[in-house]
């Protein structure tokens, strides 16, 4: 996963970091996008193109794989 400090919330299923175990979804992120913010848990804007990704969320910013 790529998590910052203040991620509060998991960028695949949008849970709340603290309440479960996300091991799955650790194993998924080596392979896909985020989906959801992990600050916020919103919904992300995600492109994926055969370079990479990118993904937006209106209130946080972009995130990408390059």
């Amino acid at each position: 996963m790529h998590l910052v400090e203040s991620d509060a919330y998991c960028d695949r299923c949008g849970d709340e970091l603290a309440g479960g175990d996300h091991a799955a979804c650790q194993a998924a992120r080596a392979l896909e996008p985020p989906r959801y913010c992990g600050r916020c848990r919103r919904r992300m804007v995600v492109q994926v193109t055969p370079a990479g990704w990118t993904a937006r969320c209106v209130e946080h910013g972009s995130l990408s794989s390059a």
